[in-house]
């Protein structure tokens, strides 16, 4: 029996090929990107601040490992304007495939990339470049992976459809914090060190293949191809989302302020608190990520969907309070070492993030109109990145650094959870685009 759907705005049947190649296409792409990225952020928690930034001070050395992780979120707004501008007017699947080729292709040389010791200061160079063209690309695959699954699915279900692009992120966490898990395991710690962590980065060109396969394989959304041939297509797109749609702007930018931050708190940061303030090891705190994106994985979906059935600003609502609130609670759990607390700590604190960032994708896009989507939603995307994800681990190793104590980063996510709710009270509810 075939399966079949409404796809958004055109009334016309979509076949459960299509849709599953869809999500497909919009997941294996988004998780490729992810693995990119998530390697990198691992790697900088861990062992770039030693390779690249040599320094006497172990501080420095991890500040400046993190503020190339903050070149990438920098890059973003680059690449949401330049490919989201591309995406409304050329198309979702061409613009797509750019975006793989360029994050993929830049993951690769890092894999290759000297280090300190063998070309000194030139090889930070190279590597903040390269992490600039990984954020480009990440900056103008979001949109249009959201778009490339809910374009081809029914309005009504647009939480679960959406949500393909949403598990990219903890499926891409998991796979890189898996690969870098299992060789530093393998290998001992100066073969890690030494050559073991490029693996990781060199297996980015086997995923690029198989995203491409998918993605060259799809056809372009229904939505797009109504829009081309009715010719209403923006010829600015990015100056009639600011001069037309900027509350639609404002709510989408602000909503996923705090998911960011949490993100970042929980599958970045807490590596290096464990070790430097725990002093446990850093294969326990590997593991407890692994564990929550591995859950990640169908709570998005499921978050997603559950959005269809409630109000999703309501939804929203409840997971941002709780991702306001979860870090005092955390901090003094897991501050005697045990690994079953950060374990437990750290699931929930992604349960939660699920819980934002499965219905994220449909609450952005559902703000702007059908012409300029690509455009709002990778610009929200990526201006969002720069406000939360892009600081934060520098800002939670500065707040330690200085204020000696976790309260300071517990009250800085407060602070983006008030920012997000007042994204959500901007934010109109789903029902105003149901049928777009």
């Amino acid at each position: 029996m075939t399966v079949t759907g409404q796809t958004a705005g055109t009334g016309e049947p979509v076949d459960g090929r299509s849709l599953r190649r869809a999500f497909l296409a919009s997941l294996s792409g988004t998780a490729l990107e992810w693995y990119d990225f998530a390697a990198y952020s691992v790697a900088a928690a861990t062992l770039f601040g030693t390779l690249f930034f040599p320094s006497g001070d172990e501080l420095a050395g991890t500040m400046a490992a993190f503020s190339t992780y903050a070149v990438g979120y920098l890059a973003r707004p680059l690449g949401g304007f330049v490919f989201g501008r591309l995406g409304d007017r050329l198309g979702r699947k061409r613009v797509l495939v750019l975006t793989l080729l360029l994050t993929g292709t830049a993951t690769f040389l890092i894999g290759v990339l000297p280090t300190y010791g063998s070309i000194g200061g030139f090889a930070a160079v190279l590597l903040v470049l390269l992490r600039f063209a990984q954020g480009v690309g990440i900056g103008g695959e979001w949109g249009g992976a959201v778009l490339l699954s809910s374009e081809f699915g029914d309005p009504r279900r647009r939480g679960f459809w959406a949500s393909a692009a949403q598990i990219g992120p903890p499926a891409g966490n998991l796979l890189a914090n898996g690969v870098l898990g299992v060789l530093a395991l393998a290998l001992t710690e100066a073969q890690f060190n030494s050559w073991g962590w490029r693996v990781a980065f060199l297996l980015s060109g086997v995923l690029v293949g198989f995203g491409l396969w998918i993605r060259l394989k799809l056809e372009e959304t229904p939505v797009f191809q109504r829009l081309a041939a009715q010719g209403d297509r923006s010829s600015a797109p990015i100056s009639e989302v600011f001069r037309l749609e900027w509350r639609a702007l404002l709510a989408a930018i602000f909503v996923r302020v705090c998911p960011d931050v949490l993100y970042a708190l929980f599958t970045v940061f807490v590596l290096t608190y464990m070790t430097s303030e725990l002093k446990m090891p850093r294969g326990e705190g590997l593991a407890a990520v692994m564990i929550g994106s591995a859950l990640q994985l169908v709570l998005m979906p499921a978050a997603g969907a559950l959005s269809d059935r409630v109000n999703r600003r309501k939804l929203y609502l409840i997971g941002t309070i709780a991702a306001g609130v979860w870090p005092f609670v955390f901090f003094p759990m897991v501050s005697g070492g045990s690994f079953a607390a950060v374990l437990v700590g750290v699931v929930l604190a992604l349960v939660i993030h699920a819980l934002l960032y499965g219905p994220q994708a449909a609450l952005v896009t559902e703000q702007f109109s059908e012409r300029l989507r690509y455009t709002g939603s990778s610009l929200a995307y990526t201006l969002a990145g720069v406000i939360g994800g892009a600081l934060a681990p520098l800002l939670f190793t500065a707040l330690l650094a200085g204020f000696g104590s976790w309260v300071a980063i517990a009250l800085y996510l407060a602070v983006t959870a008030v920012v997000s709710l007042v994204g959500v009270w901007l934010a109109r509810d789903p029902e105003d685009q149901l049928v777009s």
